[in-house]
């Protein structure tokens, strides 16, 4: 299905990430995959030293789990904040001939949640709701920015994004400043599905997934309870990372005429959550 097809990978942690999955079915379905993680590149200015070994630390662990999952996968580093990251390696990858027949956007961040805690609304400052809203929603803008700019993203390519049910409704697993974010994601899924599927023929989707402890993104909030309380209220049960996969393959594949969509993988949960 997508045999000689090119797709970006943002959001791979480490082996267990949604991203990954999704990576893996690609590969598995004839496509290659260029994998993208958080490392220290010569466009972070002043950086202490803790940080230094902080983003080393992690792109290194990014890198092995992509090399353990998805073999000799291409990786690269990639800040979603800076403006410059992004204009060097979408350059990079157009001086290298690198078509991309699509992206998965699967990044996020929320300063205020610790050990499984959730700050109240009321509490979260504006530089961490600027923060989140900045790498979980506006980044999928910027990026397909810089992309599009040099000529790297291809007409008829295929976007999509990771969203949960918390970006609609109050669950009983809490979230708040992240919820706001993922809203926003979506919100801006569909007009860039108006304004790219005019303008280059690209189709822009978000996919929502069950609760999953899986990913360290997942592991931050829920508990065992959690999960168990979702699969019960799911008509069919929690879905598996497998079917998200094969969920974002299907909305990866050519010629697709489905976009502006907010598509749901969850096992129904979003009918009773």
């Amino acid at each position: 299905m997508l045999k000689e097809k090119t797709f970006l990978i943002t959001g791979i942690a480490d082996e267990q990430s949604l991203a990954t999955y999704a990576a893996k079915e690609i590969i598995k379905q004839g496509g290659s995959v260029i994998c993208t993680g958080l490392g220290v590149s010569p466009f972070h200015k002043d950086l202490s030293e803790k940080a230094k070994a902080f983003l080393n630390k992690n792109f290194e662990d990014f890198k092995e789990a992509v090399h353990r999952s998805l073999g000799n996968s291409r990786v690269e580093v990639l800040d979603i904040t800076l403006e410059e990251n992004l204009d060097s390696l979408s350059r990079q990858l157009k001086e290298e001939g690198v078509k991309l027949n699509g992206l998965l956007h699967a990044i996020a961040m929320d300063k205020t949640i610790r050990n499984k805690k959730v700050k109240p609304l009321l509490e979260v400052t504006k530089e961490e709701f600027c923060d989140t809203m900045d790498v979980s929603a506006y980044s999928l803008i910027r990026l397909t920015r810089y992309l599009l700019k040099y000529g790297v993203l291809q007409n008829d390519a295929s976007i999509c994004s990771l969203s949960y049910i918390a970006a609609a409704k109050v669950t009983f697993h809490p979230y708040r400043n992240i919820s706001i974010a993922k809203a926003a994601l979506e919100r801006i899924t569909i007009e860039l599905a108006d304004e790219l599927g005019r303008s280059h023929g690209i189709r822009v989707n978000a996919v929502r997934f069950s609760p999953f402890m899986g990913s360290k993104a997942g592991n931050a909030t829920l508990n065992e309870e959690d999960i168990e309380i979702s699969n019960r209220m799911s008509p069919l049960g929690n879905a598996a990372p497998q079917d998200l996969a094969n969920e974002i393959v299907h909305l990866m594949r050519p010629k697709s005429r489905i976009t502006g969509e907010i598509r749901h993988v969850d096992g129904g949960y979003h009918i009773t959550g």
